[in-house]
């Protein structure tokens, strides 16, 4: 595990991007596992800024984002597809059908499932996954319970989960109730976990899931057992690191 702190979100974003290209660079064929959210909007800008600059193509690489509400449409502005076409996908040259996002509006979710779990093999496996985290510990969208799913599937949102999204719609009654993610198994399977968190309200789940039991209670303490799990921290995120 390589923990590294910033003193400044600049500084942050400029180094979770700096790595994501620097694999693309390295293997223009790259898969990437993505993830929504306001944490990764100022490094997928400094991808963006890096693209512009010339510095990295993305015609060659493929992704897969981690998570998408049920019910909800592609067009919807809440919606984890439109969000990456808004803030990363309409503004580099990766080529558009190979931006994989789950179909929640799919008739069949557990077909749709494991449809995406067969395209995610059929890529091979992804070089580098970026995850935020929770507040309860979710990464995706896999919430604290007895049994975590290793594939994709469908899960019921936590309330706490559904009340911190609320933020992005009108009202607490339109957030989702359910949403497909990838599962443990499929995220710990990557070459390279890249967990990002900002803000003192993570700083003790941070410190639970880095420094803490490994327990399905808190999903993101799974990751204290990849071989390769780079975190990147405002300082108030990690204030409670021992």
């Amino acid at each position: 595990m390589n923990i590294l702190t910033f003193n400044s979100e600049d500084k942050l974003n400029e180094a979770g991007a700096g790595l994501l290209a620097s694999i693309v660079q390295k293997k223009p064929d790259a898969v990437l596992g993505l993830a929504t959210g306001g944490t990764p909007v100022g490094i997928y800008e400094q991808l963006v800024k890096k693209y512009n600059d010339g510095f990295v193509s993305f015609k060659g690489a493929s992704s897969f984002n981690l998570d998408e509400y049920v019910g909800i449409a592609p067009t919807h502005e809440q919606s984890y597809r439109y969000y990456m076409q808004q803030h990363l996908f309409n503004h580099i040259d990766i080529k558009p059908e190979r931006t994989h996002v789950p179909n929640g509006m799919a008739e069949d979710l557990q077909a749709e499932c494991l449809r995406y779990d067969e395209a995610i093999a059929e890529a091979g496996q992804l070089d580098i996954q970026l995850l935020g985290i929770g507040h309860n510990g979710h990464i995706g969208f896999n919430e604290p319970a007895e049994e975590l799913s290793s594939g994709t599937h469908i899960v019921e949102l936590a309330e706490k989960t559904r009340q911190a999204n609320a933020r992005y719609f009108a009202t607490e009654e339109e957030v989702p109730r359910q949403a497909i993610t990838m599962g443990i198994g499929s995220i710990m399977k990557a070459k390279m976990l890249l967990l990002v968190v900002k803000g003192e309200d993570k700083a003790e789940i941070v410190q639970r899931a880095l420094q803490g039991p490994i327990t399905t209670d808190c999903p993101a303490s799974l990751l204290q057992t990849h071989p390769n799990l780079v975190v990147l921290l405002d300082e108030a995120a990690g204030s409670k690191l021992q």
